[in-house]
């Protein structure tokens, strides 16, 4: 019966070893993918904020163009939302928390009479909001790892054709970067586009330090700025998207580093139980050649076979307890 248990548990901790190996080696994979995630972040960044500078500039110009991304709804009546998830699991509650913060977001809509959409981007989201028979207006996914400029541009676009066919507002549910060990979960106003924006940019401009200069435009403002501002709502959802990755990259690497750790302490645990069960079949065995020697003495049988038997397990007893 020990024997049996012993080589169950055997199996056991060489399958938890196999184990161990494939949650350390994902963790040193996601490890090295938030450095480039965080590159890439820092990368993008740049091209936001002179995006963001130039719009300003143009509305200080008198390019106050009426287009729809600017125009403040009278009333919200449907709300588009595009959430950002992943397209794999393993990365700890990631993905629950955008989800279920996207759903109670509607749930919430729903109290006060919204109608809503849904934009998703990563298979996760698809398949739980799917599951759960919620509208989905567009899906996307296959690009949660390392996401392009070209993959924002189609998420962009689902989400305006939605904002200026019946959608009064869009909003963006992503998880923010902060650190290695910090990132939380927002839900933020996408469209109409924030004009707060392009004052804090023009204020930033004009605080500059040099001397203001001016700009001669062709074609006029209002034209530039209607062509611009899609770019800029591109822009800012590709940022989202990047700071996504970097998120699921960390919460991914945390999430293995506990499954290697746990892997670790249940290896140690199962082995002192085989060990256990070892040390508790030698000593049974030993005591039935000791008895065996002990009835053999009485009959005047001899012992000295048994007797080199019971050092032999007696050795291996002690090297079972090591």
């Amino acid at each position: 019966m020990a024997s049996g248990q012993e080589r169950i548990l055997r199996r056991r901790i060489r399958s938890i070893d196999a184990t161990k190996k494939i949650t350390r080696a994902m963790e040193l994979i996601a490890a090295s993918r938030i450095v480039r995630a965080q590159a890439r972040v820092r990368a993008a960044r740049p091209y936001s904020d002179k995006v963001t500078a130039v719009i300003a500039n143009l509305a200080s110009a008198g390019g106050e163009a009426d287009h729809p991304l600017l125009r403040e709804p009278a009333e919200v009546t449907k709300v588009a939302y595009v959430a950002i998830a992943a397209d794999r699991g393993l990365c700890g509650g990631y993905n629950n928390n955008v989800l279920r913060a996207t759903e109670r977001a509607i749930a919430a809509d729903a109290a006060e009479g919204r109608d809503y959409e849904l934009v998703l981007s990563g298979r996760k989201a698809l398949g739980y909001f799917r599951f759960r028979n919620y509208r989905i207006a567009a899906g996307f996914e296959g690009f949660s790892d390392q996401p392009s400029y070209a993959d924002a541009q189609q998420v962009a676009a689902a989400a305006t054709e939605l904002f200026e066919n019946g959608c009064q507002r869009v909003m963006l549910a992503y998880t923010q970067f902060h650190s290695m060990g910090n990132q939380s979960v927002a839900i933020v106003p996408f469209m109409p586009l924030d004009t707060g924006d392009f004052d804090e940019a023009d204020g930033a401009e004009d605080s500059g330090g040099g001397p203001e200069g001016g700009y001669e435009f062709e074609p006029e403002p209002a034209v530039i700025l209607e062509r611009l501002l899609p770019r800029y709502a591109e822009a800012r959802l590709y940022s989202a998207l990047l700071e996504a990755s970097a998120s699921e990259h960390a919460a991914r690497q945390r999430a293995m580093k506990a499954a290697t750790d746990n892997a670790e302490e249940l290896k140690i645990n199962l082995t002192r139980i085989m060990n256990r069960a070892r040390q508790d079949a030698i000593t049974t065995e030993i005591m039935e050649i000791v008895g065996g020697a002990e009835a053999l003495a009485q009959t005047g049988g001899e012992v000295d076979l048994l007797s080199d038997t019971i050092e032999a397990r007696t050795a291996d007893l002690f090297r079972a307890r090591e």
